[in-house]
């Protein structure tokens, strides 16, 4: 790798920690389609290669959005032990299906996500809150569902997490990106180790990419806490739909 390759690739991963911080994601949902669209990488080796970046980068966004609202330990734990669990499976089913339909699977699954994230926005006129309307242990549920998905599709379940955590659980729309953050802090790190011993990651192309996000993810989770709540819904939606379409173009 050259050094312009390598300054290059850590502009990109500046922009998709920007993009990971904002959306409570880590980047990996946006770093998976691009690194397939620009580098050519098939499904598994962009998953792998993109967590990479993802785990640091959740670690150090869990820590901005605690500071700026505080998780609590309860609601973290709840999701993240049931997450770690789950995710072990996901991950073992991941690598070893078909790469372009786990493709098209997973560009149907955001469409329908953005779809349902972009209807809530314009219908739901009560903004969330801190407190969870059920209690604490139903998370547990909610983190063995995402960490399944984040095992099987490589975004370590966040980016299911934050609408249920809204729609169902009531809270606020940062409140739901920090504990889906938490949640997806065990469950990537263990992901990474699946895709790692299948030799399904770039460690060259990823570690740039890493370096990049961890200047640039506090930029994203600041932008976050500065945005309406409506507007963040819909950037959030419009996000998934521009990851689906990148996602499919690589098809």
């Amino acid at each position: 790798m050259s050094i312009l390759e390598f300054a290059l690739d850590v502009v990109l991963g500046l922009v998709l920690g920007t993009l990971g911080g904002l959306f409570g994601i880590g980047g990996g949902l946006i770093a998976i389609p691009v690194l397939g669209v620009l580098f050519g990488l098939d499904q598994q080796l962009a998953q792998g290669t993109a967590l990479v970046m993802v785990v640091p980068n959740v670690l150090l966004a869990v820590w901005r959005y605690h500071q700026r609202n505080r998780i609590d330990i309860r609601h973290a734990g709840a999701l993240a032990i049931s997450s770690f669990a789950f995710a072990i499976v996901g991950a073992a089913v991941a690598v070893s299906l078909d790469a372009g339909r786990m493709r098209m699977a997973f560009v149907v699954f955001l469409l329908a996500l953005a779809a349902y994230t972009l209807l809530r926005a314009f219908l739901r006129h009560q903004s969330g809150g801190t407190e969870l309307r059920y209690p604490w242990p139903w998370l547990g549920l909610l983190g063995a569902g995402a960490g399944s998905l984040g095992g099987l599709f490589g975004v370590g379940g966040a980016v299911l997490a934050t609408p249920i955590l809204t729609a169902v659980f009531g809270t606020s729309q940062v409140v739901a990106q920090g504990l889906s953050l938490a949640l997806a802090a065990p469950s990537t790190g263990v992901t990474l180790a699946a895709y790692a011993m299948h030799g399904q990651v770039d460690w060259w192309l990823g570690l740039p990419l890493a370096l990049g996000g961890l200047l640039s993810i506090s930029l994203g989770v600041r932008l976050a806490h500065a945005l309406p709540e409506r507007l963040l819904r819909v950037l959030f939606s419009g996000f998934l739909v521009a990851s689906a379409v990148l996602l499919a173009y690589k098809g």
